[in-house]
């Protein structure tokens, strides 16, 4: 090889090696850099969204991952019993917080440490399940956001009844490892009642169990399926449940509009992924050295009702237009 050949040749790896060492160099994790954990009972595949509008809000308050901020990401997909070890795999990582997605994985999350500061995303009635001592004043290291279920459950069940059959009998499916689905059921009794609904309650403990839960209900007479909210096996397999009320035309009703967007028929709640986002303000203010104790627990003002009038067809269910006027979302 030649001189020149030779020069040609060094001119060219360097060409190369500048991108390449830029791009290593702007991924490289800054100085101060903050870590964060996530911890999911179910799949990115059916949570990933959610996870994307929190990743979205925190760049918006100034936090990049990749750039400086590290996410621990911890997802048991669907196996709710290794919820606990991923817990304790988080807390050994002595992180700057913890982002915990319903109530199983905040509570085990909370049996894991009392210190690592713990931000949960739309979790129901905090208070009376003893995560926190109240909403402004939360106390120890969990804060975050609550979904206000069991003060909509009778808005809920009043949308649904008006397109229900008057006495009609709906299946209320739980799932019985849930510890405030008894609460919410209790919750939920009065109002059924005074809208001329019957209510029976149809436990789970897995997915395979959906089907079995839905036969037996229609084998008893129910005519409607209501899902009780806040719990991560109903959220990442809800295409299974729409299509297991599908196969027995039942209308179902659910707390988040992804039901709906599965096929469900009506759903109304808070918008899950702006929970999300909201998380995304209480971790930015402990990573600038805010104290979880100090920071009131959020609740959402805004709730959408979301309908989906293809399934509606197909049922043959009819939305008064009274209910349809008020949706957020209608699927035509």
């Amino acid at each position: 090889m030649n001189r020149r050949d030779i020069l040609t040749a060094m001119l060219a790896l360097g060409a190369a090696a500048g991108p390449l060492g830029a791009r290593a160099q702007a991924l490289k994790p800054a100085p101060g850099t903050k870590r964060i954990g996530l911890l999911v009972t179910g799949w990115d595949s059916t949570r990933g969204h959610l996870d994307r509008a929190l990743m979205e809000a925190l760049r918006d308050q100034g936090y990049v991952e990749g750039r400086n901020l590290v996410i621990e990401r911890r997802y048991a997909d669907g196996d709710g019993s290794r919820l606990r070890e991923l817990a304790r795999e988080l807390e050994t990582l002595k992180l700057d917080a913890v982002v915990t997605t319903c109530t199983p994985s905040t509570r085990l999350m909370k049996a894991e440490t009392a210190t690592t500061p713990i931000v949960m995303a739309t979790v129901s009635d905090p208070v009376g399940q003893g995560l926190i001592a109240s909403l402004a004043k939360p106390g120890n290291n969990i804060t975050g956001t609550s979904s206000q279920v069991e003060d909509i459950l009778p808005k809920m069940i009043e949308y649904f009844a008006a397109v229900l059959p008057r006495q009609a009998s709906v299946a209320v499916l739980a799932d019985r490892r849930n510890p405030v689905h008894p609460r919410l059921w209790e919750q939920l009794l009065k109002p059924g009642a005074a809208a001329g609904l019957t209510l029976g309650r149809y436990e789970i403990g897995n997915a395979r169990e959906i089907e079995g839960a839905i036969d037996k209900a229609v084998s008893e007479g129910a005519v409607a399926l209501f899902v009780l909210p806040d719990h991560p096996l109903f959220m990442d397999h809800r295409a299974r449940i729409v299509s297991a009320a599908d196969k027995h035309r039942l209308p179902g009703f659910f707390w988040a509009r992804e039901f709906v967007e599965a096929g469900g028929l009506m759903s109304y709640g808070e918008n899950l992924a702006g929970g999300w986002q909201r998380a995304a303000g209480y971790v930015s203010r402990i990573m600038r050295g805010a104290k979880p104790a100090d920071l009131p627990v959020a609740q959402p003002t805004l709730f959408e009702l979301a309908i989906n009038l293809r399934t509606a067809k197909a049922l043959g269910v009819t939305i008064p237009q009274t209910i349809l006027v008020r949706a957020d979302r209608v699927i035509e």
